[in-house]
């Protein structure tokens, strides 16, 4: 990717992270069934360490597996006091991702 500004997580490579703020964002996407514009919450993960580097990005997930997974640390941020190794397995709505909170 060019400008490396939102992370894609690759099937089965586990990608290292550090996230330094989050935010929920309403976007109008294209539903796939209706071709119609739907508004859909989206969980944007502000990124400044990726496999060890100094960043400036997001990943952003609109699917609910994933973003259950931060639950329990988003209203404190409590994921800042963690390294998080994100592994992303499948296709489309069958994708599940393995996340692993490490203490810094």
């Amino acid at each position: 990717m060019v400008l490396q500004n939102t992370v894609i997580l690759q099937d089965g490579v586990p990608t290292r992270f550090h996230f330094s703020d989050h935010h929920i964002e309403t976007r109008t996407i294209t539903d796939a069934a209706t071709q119609q514009g739907v508004r859909r919450n989206t969980l944007v993960l502000n990124v400044d360490r990726l496999d060890g580097r100094a960043v400036e990005a997001v990943l952003t997930t609109m699917a609910e597996g994933l973003a259950g997974k931060f639950e329990p640390y988003l209203k404190d941020k409590s994921y800042k006091n963690y390294k998080i190794i994100i592994t992303q397995r499948g296709d489309g709505f069958l994708r599940k991702w393995t996340v692993q909170f490490i203490p810094r």
